[in-house]
């Protein structure tokens, strides 16, 4: 009895601490239509978040202008020194816009989007890529 109270405690105890690790995320306004994971989202404020923006594998990308959510998956990334501000990086090929990574002021790890299908077939096609960094706004 005494070892199931002790394990009861535990989870209790973990559950509590991962209730209380705050959910992070960044708003952006982003000038464009884009693709985020194999879905198209049309230009507007967005709040991309997790529950960790720099170990969270999916991400919630919601529009404040339209009732639109989506969800992608992403994988972390790395730089040695860490960003003085938030931003949200793009691929354009042609004139299209590609969500590639997330960064977070201050932190060496942010998250980065596997290439859609769309992207990787107009790649093929239109060789060069372009880097369009967008401005976000860290909340907390």
């Amino acid at each position: 009895m005494k070892v199931l109270r002790s394990v009861l405690i535990a989870f209790s105890f973990l559950f509590v601490v991962s209730s209380a690790h705050a959910q992070s995320a960044v708003q952006a306004t982003i000038p464009f239509n884009f693709v985020a994971g194999n879905r198209v989202l049309p230009a507007g404020q967005y709040v991309l978040g997790s529950k960790s923006l720099t170990s969270g594998n999916l991400i919630s990308i919601r529009d404040l202008d339209e009732p639109i959510t989506s969800l992608a998956l992403s994988n972390p990334c790395s730089v040695s020194k860490a960003p003085k501000t938030s931003k949200l990086v793009f691929h354009r090929i042609g004139n299209e816009y590609f969500l590639y990574q997330i960064w977070v002021e201050g932190e060496t790890t942010g998250r980065q989007f596997p290439m859609s299908k769309l992207e990787v077939q107009m790649a093929k096609n239109e060789p060069q890529t372009e880097e369009v960094i967008v401005a976000a706004l860290l909340m907390r």
